[in-house]
């Protein structure tokens, strides 16, 4: 068990970050055009929608709720002192789990079964799919087993994980964790590894540039005699020969 154990929260977790900063790297220099992902909507829409959706909201309320808890766990214990609100947190989140889930299953049932989209689809996203099913699986049924996790995760995870970062690995507490939340930190940790090789990698490309770039130029049916200088610059008014 202590190979086990110093296998799994010692050195995978050091593995995974250092691959992870030098995987982003590369890749953004060398094939700066892959960091996106690759969205497949305009070959069918509709169940991307039920799909998509739900999975993304429910999966950034998921990943800011962890990562709150991580960065300030004092405050959760002060919001957890009272019933009712410790109630509520672990309700909501278990809520986003479940739409997490559905929404990750609505989108692997649509990469299997629709022909267009399987024919763009790679043995590693297929991978991706069935390690965040399994991960989020997980997390429910510690929702479900292990209640109160917002506070216990404060209290063993997060100084574990802090210990991670001071290069101080302190896994006593994690040790004696029940199984099935191991197996939930482990897959956090290899799914941090293999980010720079899949499509997830866009998570880290938010297109905040949307929010102040001119709108996108769309012509359609336009008057060949009247083509505008493809050096015009762009500018923030409408153009007028759409």
């Amino acid at each position: 068990m202590a190979f086990y154990n110093n296998f799994f929260f010692t050195v995978l977790p050091y593995v995974a970050i250092i691959i992870f900063f030098i995987g982003i790297v590369y890749r953004f220099r060398a094939v700066k055009f892959s960091y996106s992902s690759l969205s497949s909507q305009f070959l069918e829409t509709r169940k991307l929608y039920w799909g998509s959706v739900p999975f993304h909201w429910g999966i950034i309320f998921l990943f800011f709720g962890h990562l709150i808890a991580f960065l300030v766990p004092g405050y959760i214990l002060l919001w957890n002192q009272q019933p009712l609100r410790l109630a509520i947190l672990e309700l909501t989140a278990f809520t986003f789990g479940l739409m997490t889930f559905i929404g990750l299953i609505n989108l692997f049932y649509r990469r299997l079964t629709n022909a267009r989209v399987r024919k763009v689809t790679n043995y590693v996203d297929i991978f991706l799919e069935v390690i965040l099913l399994a991960q989020i699986f997980l997390g429910l049924w510690i929702a479900v087993g292990y209640r109160w996790g917002s506070s216990w995760f404060a209290i063993v995870l997060s100084p574990y994980l802090k210990s991670i970062f001071t290069l101080n690995p302190q896994i006593d507490a994690v040790a004696m964790l029940p199984l099935v939340i191991q197996l939930h930190i482990i897959l956090a940790f290899i799914i941090l590894l293999i980010i720079p090789f899949t499509r997830l990698v866009h998570l880290l490309v938010f297109p905040l540039s949307y929010l102040w770039r001119p709108y996108q130029k769309v012509i359609w049916n336009w008057d060949r005699k009247k083509i505008r200088n493809p050096q015009t610059s762009w500018t923030l008014h409408k153009p007028r020969n759409n």
